[in-house]
């Protein structure tokens, strides 16, 4: 893996070849044979292409990882299926290697899908590395600008390391040496540090091209950081997370007036659509010109399969992830599910989120391969808002909604709440009824803790943090009571281990390097 960087790393030094221009991700092949100097704005281009694309061909060909299926290692859908799989929210049908295990929780430390997602982060990483060594010293503002951002980006992947796999390497430099590991909590003190620094010289929020990261992109991943500080330091940040929340929460970003809107086609802002206003940092997808077999096509094609579904805008139909019961209780607390389709559920939840199709399906996942046992998840479609079609057939035009304004709400309430001792105060409260009035649900008058986390799943399920969320809450591995379906491999569910609760370094990284510590009870 480690060569695989250096290598793509000598090539992105010569010829890129693609525009630099970060609305148009389109990569296109690269010529080893041409020698030019280092292209700083095709560079930074490719570094964020990494969030949104698998290699250098597009969908498919010169992937940017090896060892895994190319689609797979996607940035996102790795992080999705390692955040949602194991959770209360999605079950996937697929035998595909990996897939079973993620589950069940019942993985090990050659698990190709926790390594895909480790080296994804690091060939990342390796990049920003690069790019910052290239232009230091440089200081005319388009280069200031760049310097921030590819900080901040860093700074995100190395947020899904010390959140999924905890103590890691650390690299700041581009080297053949082996990293020293670094633990949780000094990893956590170098993403703080580079946030902070990173945002003074980001633009203003909404100032910078859509799909480049703002101070408010800045804001939004370190109150996130401070909101899961107890997990990865030992000591809680409620305060900093609920003061952090309260900045993105002023700024130009304001919710989307219709939430499904926000996963469909043209969510990067049309007559019809306004969800760009509340996408902080989309993960830009383009069925032309951004192709790839993970990103939002995934998201799309992997949750649809019959044809009495709704319309969805793509002739894929990959028929793998539906939803666990708890997650549908959520939105029915009787447990009374209807079998109905999406239109006719939402009404029945009394809640707009409710995106789910229900005829034709059954409430229990009783035989695991089958899917239509489980109910579908519609939440994605590649349709526009106004129902006409994206612009193309087979690949997607849906932008994921990596961070959005609607997450500042919920950390807010739930910091304040934790900051209170548990006892829900009138801002928290608004804060989760500012989200339900869009979604046009009942409000209450108060939120508790378990409240708020069942709103987490309400507002974003399926969005690849819900591993998270039940670890901050105590509620995925280790000795709780709480249980779903398929839990640790039984159907009725089983509590699991809380080595779990992290990931494990793969195996093949830990025997080439000497200087690692394999995590608890791998």
């Amino acid at each position: 893996m480690k060569n695989n960087i250096l290598q793509t790393i000598v090539v992105l030094a010569i010829a890129v070849g693609f525009n630099s221009c970060i609305n148009d991700l389109d990569v296109s092949p690269i010529d080893p044979s041409v020698t030019m100097d280092f292209n700083q704005n095709e560079v930074f281009t490719k570094i964020y292409s990494t969030l949104g694309l698998t290699g250098q061909q597009g969908p498919a060909g010169m992937g940017d990882v090896d060892g895994i299926d190319e689609g797979t290692s996607d940035f996102f859908r790795l992080i999705w299926n390692l955040q949602e799989l194991p959770t209360d929210e999605a079950h996937c049908n697929w035998t595909d290697p990996g897939i079973p295990e993620l589950n069940h929780a019942s993985w090990g430390s050659a698990h190709n899908q926790v390594t895909g997602l480790y080296y994804r982060l690091y060939f990342n990483i390796t990049l920003c590395n690069f790019f910052l060594e290239q232009i230091e010293g440089k200081d005319d503002p388009e280069s200031v600008l760049q310097r921030a951002e590819t900080r901040f980006l860093r700074a995100l992947n190395y947020y899904y390391l010390i959140d999924l796999f905890g103590n890691v390497p650390f690299v700041t430099k581009v080297s053949t040496d082996n990293p020293e590991q670094i633990q949780r909590s000094a990893l956590f003190d170098f993403i703080e540090t580079e946030l902070l620094e990173a945002t003074e010289t980001m633009q203003e929020p909404k100032a910078n091209t859509y799909g480049r990261a703002d101070k408010a992109a800045g804001w939004m991943l370190l109150a996130r950081l401070y909101l899961n500080a107890e997990v990865y330091t030992g000591k809680a940040r409620w305060a900093e997370a609920a003061e952090t929340a309260k900045k993105v929460i002023g700024s130009a970003y304001s919710l989307a007036p219709v939430y499904r809107h926000l996963f469909m086609a043209d969510n990067n802002g049309s007559a019809t659509n306004q969800a760009n206003n509340e996408l902080i940092l989309p993960i830009l997808q383009d069925g032309i010109t951004t192709r790839n077999w993970g990103g939002s096509l995934f998201l799309v094609a992997s949750t649809q399969k019959t044809d009495d579904m709704p319309a969805y805008g793509t002739t894929e139909q990959w028929a793998g992830n539906r939803c666990r019961q708890q997650l549908l209780f959520k939105f029915f607390a009787k447990g009374d599910v209807p079998g109905v389709e999406a239109t006719e559920m939402v009404k029945a939840a009394g809640d707009d989120r409710a995106l789910f199709h229900g005829a034709n399906r059954t409430l229990s996942i009783d035989n695991e391969a089958l899917f239509v046992e489980g109910i579908s998840c519609v939440k994605y479609t590649n349709l526009r808002a106004d129902g006409s079609p994206a612009g193309n057939s087979q690949f997607v035009d849906t932008d994921i909604p990596l961070l959005r304004l609607a997450e500042a709400y919920l950390t807010y309430a739930e910091a304040a709440v934790r900051l209170n001792n548990g006892v829900p105060t009138a801002e928290a409260t608004e804060a989760v009824n500012t989200l339900r009035r869009r979604a046009n649900a009942r409000t209450e008058t108060s939120y508790t803790l378990d409240n708020i986390l069942d709103e987490w799943s309400r507002e974003f399920y399926f969005e690849g943090r819900r591993r998270s969320d039940l670890i901050r809450f105590g509620k995925f591995g280790g000795g709780n009571d709480y249980l779903w379906q398929w839990k640790g491999g039984v159907q009725n569910g089983t509590a699991f281990s809380a080595i779990f609760n992290l990931y494990p370094l793969p195996s093949s990284d830990v025997i080439t390097n000497s200087n690692l510590v394999q995590n608890n009870g791998y």
